[in-house]
């Protein structure tokens, strides 16, 4: 094996895969969204692919987005690197697909408390609970957006909150409600 060949092969590619998670209204398109829109912003090679169940809100949904440093030649997440569940069914569905050294971010509001695992990086946040605290439920995805960003590899806050900033363009009230809500998840 030549140097050139043996450089290629033990170079790291840069790319985080991730998968959300939930039932249909709790926003789970949205992150999915808003996750490739922030790799954007940061520049990065992005794809995203959403789900929908049969029925929409309260059906099942998921999201699949890939934020990379080089092209990207498949959108689909098989074995994600970062695994965002925001109900019980959801995490019993994928939890098993995050791969080893990858982070876990859980609604423990729906689904309860989750054990440790060994190599996996465990955010248990009670999603649903402080969204409520907040004063709007809908605003769980995006405290676990801010879980995300304060974990992730390719994007930052300052990615997020400029890619919130061009879908709530002219929303000041919604803009300023999610990203108190991203802080929060950031923070926690």
């Amino acid at each position: 094996m030549s140097n050139e060949q043996r450089a290629t092969k033990h170079k790291r590619v840069s790319c985080e895969e991730i998968l959300c998670a939930g039932f249909g209204g709790q926003g789970i398109i949205f992150m999915g969204k808003l996750l490739a829109l922030a790799g954007l912003m940061a520049d990065r090679h992005v794809t995203w692919m959403p789900s929908y169940g049969a029925e929409v809100r309260g059906g099942t949904a998921y999201s699949m987005a890939k934020i990379s440093d080089n092209e990207i030649a498949n959108p689909i997440v098989a074995d994600p690197d970062v695994l965002i569940v925001m109900n019980k069914p959801s995490f019993d569905k994928y939890a098993g697909k995050l791969k080893a050294g990858g982070v876990l971010i859980a609604n423990k509001t729906m689904v309860g408390n989750v054990a440790k695992q060994k190599g996996i990086t465990l955010v248990n946040i009670p999603l649903t609970a402080a969204a409520l605290k907040m004063g709007d439920v809908r605003s769980a995805n995006m405290i676990a957006v801010g879980a995300f960003a304060r974990r992730s590899r390719m994007v930052s806050i300052r990615n997020v909150v400029s890619a919130l900033a061009v879908v709530f363009k002219n929303k000041e009230e919604l803009l300023a409600k999610n990203k108190e809500a991203l802080e929060k998840g950031y923070k926690w």
